[in-house]
């Protein structure tokens, strides 16, 4: 299937009239500009297998490549002819490195690789996508400083670190010190590697980069003053000791809480040390290193505010950071993923979300700016009932990951709209929702009520009560026909209302559509009556006497 490094075409796009040279140079330029990829030619759509029989003539390999290349700047590309073993037929695949400096097509368009679509970069992004692309990327740029002046103790920690790790694989720990090194990029031949200053240098050496990480960390008071300061900028730290050191230091992130939990007590972290050392990871492998700046983290007694310098990578937005995955730093990235300090690439972000929904807390709230992106995670505890809720379910079902994200945010809402539901996942298509859903709904810990935009999702009550928690009542999935017995009642009490005033005196959990829907259906079944039209528009009981003008109240007839 096609995906962040792959992409399927036909042949009828490189072969005569229906040659369309500007769209494969558009996915080349994106591939480029991404991490590289393969552009699969020969292959239709819906299709992962060229068709039976068919042939490439030899001459068109040439073709392909120059014309590619006439469409394109800064892409390399390379071409050759392959035989799929399944069906027979030949296809061309076109391999495309990452391109070190900005590749653009012929018409000066610049695109890159986001999924499997090839999107326009535009604007601010363009500027980073630029910023990013001036040569060989900053990790791996040679410092000029020898090998023989590394800090031996560090490099002792990492090797051994590296060799007690389950994400390594054997055949890298056989290998010596020095070869380990190099297969993590931090040596070049007889000098380190930028990235190699960064682990194995010294403070003076980490200190000539500029841009070593250096971390301060401020404790505010309820009145947002500053009552106490961190700070970790002497450069005597790997990232690997500073993200210990920062853990250890802060008083705060040892600290929790005691919820009591039937005849026991049940301890919650203040803040969950897998939360905190993801974000601070994420600060420091995602961060621009040819951008200075120090990393904060804003310590308020409701929440904590991670502040990190530079931009977010592009294709990355605060709407669709859960979805979205990519690097800055791949080497950097990929340290940190076999010591263990990181999930796998795309997954950081869910593991945040469901730590926190499985902790009762709200949801991170990400801020993107042109120079800095923060982060603030919630200290307090919306829903205490959650935790025990979802540590129950866990117990008895193998929920998926994002099934136990979804449960978590509804049983902190009690019910949420199709539409709020998405929001909060940053999802943008409806159909999205299903698979977030599905599991939850099959199960029946979920249900809904309504159709359409008036979706409602909500836990089953029954769950709830099977666990014993406190049942409380909400308007938002109030049953249809009690809806109509209320609308009747609230009518019978003050006639000639209008839905707004209906709205507010009921309740104003209900949406206002979903009460005007119901209004329109009681006219249909002729119970109640309006008149009027637009905002003026009321309404009365149909078994209501009409109101009588004031002025006609009293008649000399009935003047005694």
């Amino acid at each position: 299937m096609e995906n962040q490094c792959l992409e399927y075409k036909s042949l009828r796009l490189v072969q005569g009239k229906t040659a369309d040279w500007r769209e494969l140079a558009k996915d080349c330029v994106a591939f480029a500009n991404a991490e590289g990829g393969r552009l699969l030619i020969g292959i239709e759509d819906g299709k992962e297998h060229p068709q039976e029989g068919q042939r490439i003539p030899d001459d068109l390999l040439a073709t392909v490549l120059q014309r590619l290349r006439d469409h394109s700047h800064n892409v390399h590309l390379s071409c050759d002819k392959l035989r799929d073993d399944m069906t027979g037929g030949e296809y061309l695949e076109i391999t495309i490195p990452r391109s070190l400096y900005l590749a653009t097509t012929s018409d000066g368009k610049c695109y890159r690789r986001e999924g499997a679509a090839s999107m326009p970069v535009l604007g601010n992004d363009l500027q980073h996508l630029l910023t990013d692309r001036s040569g060989a990327p900053w990790e791996t740029r040679s410092s000029g400083i020898a090998y023989d002046r590394i800090d031996s103790a560090q490099m002792n920690d990492l090797t051994a670190a590296l060799r007690a790790s389950e994400r390594v694989s054997a055949n890298v720990k056989e290998k010596s010190d020095a070869e380990l090194l190099a297969h993590y990029s931090l040596i070049d031949g007889e000098t380190l590697t930028n990235l190699g200053v960064l682990w194995l240098g010294r403070p003076i050496d980490r200190a000539r980069l500029g841009t070593a990480p250096s971390i301060q960390c401020i404790k505010y008071d309820e009145c947002d003053n500053k009552v106490q300061k961190f700070r970790w900028d002497d450069h005597t730290r790997s990232p690997m000791q500073l993200l210990e050191s920062v853990w250890l230091q802060v008083p705060d992130f040892v600290e929790s809480y005691e919820l009591p939990e039937g005849l026991f007590r049940r301890s919650v972290p203040a803040f969950d040390q897998r939360v905190v050392r993801e974000l601070l990871v994420n600060a420091l492998v995602h961060r621009p290193y040819t951008q200075r700046g120090d990393i904060f983290l804003n310590l308020h007694p409701d929440r904590l505010r991670i502040v990190n310098p530079g931009s977010l990578p592009p294709g990355i937005t605060p709407h669709n950071i859960l979805h979205k995955m990519a690097r800055r730093n791949n080497e950097f990235a990929r340290l940190f993923h076999d010591l263990g300090f990181m999930e796998q690439e795309g997954s950081g972000f869910d593991l945040i979300y469901e730590l926190l929904t499985a902790h009762g807390r709200g949801l991170p709230i990400v801020e993107a700016n042109s120079d800095s992106v923060a982060i603030t995670i919630p200290r307090r505890i919306v829903r205490p009932e959650v935790i025990d809720l979802l540590a129950r379910v866990s117990e008895h079902f193998q929920l998926r990951q994002r099934s136990r994200i979804t449960l978590g945010i509804l049983a902190q809402h009690e019910s949420l709209s199709a539409r709020e539901l998405r929001d909060k996942l940053g999802l943008t298509e409806a159909a999205d929702l299903a698979a977030w859903l599905h599991e939850l709904l099959r199960y029946k810990f979920v249900h809904c009520s309504g159709r359409t935009k008036g979706t409602q999702y909500f836990v089953d009550p029954d769950l709830l009560r099977r666990l014993d928690f406190p049942a409380r009542t909400t308007l938002r999935r109030i049953e249809p026909h009690r809806l109509n017995a209320l609308i009747r009642e609230d009518l019978a009490r003050h006639p000639e209302s209008t839905s707004t005033q209906i709205h507010q005196r009921i309740g104003s959990e209900i949406h206002i559509s979903r009460l005007r829907r119901h209004l329109s259906d009681l006219i249909k079944r002729n119970e109640i009556i309006c008149q009027g039209q637009n905002r003026w528009r009321t309404y009365r009981l149909a078994d209501a006497h009409p109101p009588v003008d004031a002025k006609k109240k009293l008649t000399p007839n009935k003047i005694k």
